[in-house]
């Protein structure tokens, strides 16, 4: 198996790279969604072309390795629901998650998330998953203690959440480490 895969299977869920043709699924699902998108540290997506243009972005970083965005789906040839984002840097894997409100609440994000944390600390130069969200976002900080992330402390102004403030906002880390 090469790192990253671009298929993966959990339990319940396929994760994909993302391609272009999730824009729909996307615009539709969530990338408009106030409600989605706030602690999310990108702007609201105004038309189908904001998402196309994101997604080529997402092609370029897998492509480049910068990051590797992953698409969660329920079937192999369904339509994504969210998505999972894992960056690799030395020894370190950040993760990013969104899931449109529809699917909230049902254990989608941890299932996809756990299933990258574990692929990412199976690698043999992979040391610690670390992801963070707003201090507001407890859905998000709950998504993270669920899948076995340990709560380090607050990153003062850590990043910008631009639905929410143009200040970097305080943020919640959290990590796995091997």
């Amino acid at each position: 198996m090469s790192f990253p895969p671009a298929k993966i299977e959990s339990s319940r869920l396929f994760l994909r790279r993302a391609q272009l043709r999730d824009a729909s699924a996307i615009f539709d699902g969530y990338g408009h969604d106030a409600e989605v998108i706030r602690y999310l540290s990108w702007h609201s997506h105004q038309s189908i072309k904001d998402t196309r243009d994101y997604l080529r972005q997402v092609k370029e970083d897998w492509d480049q390795g910068k990051s590797y965005t992953y698409a969660i789906c329920l079937e192999k040839d369904s339509p994504l629901i969210g998505m999972v984002m894992m960056r690799v840097r030395d020894e370190r894997a950040t993760f990013g998650y969104a899931m449109g409100r529809n699917y909230w609440g049902k254990g989608y994000v941890p299932e996809a998330l756990s299933t990258l944390i574990d692929l990412a600390l199976a690698q043999p130069d992979i040391w610690r998953a670390e992801a963070y969200c707003d201090v507001e976002n407890i859905s998000s900080a709950r998504v993270m203690e669920k899948v076995g992330m340990t709560y380090e402390g607050v990153l003062r102004r850590w990043t910008r959440h631009p639905n929410v403030s143009d200040a970097p906002r305080d943020c919640l880390m959290y990590s796995k480490v091997k």
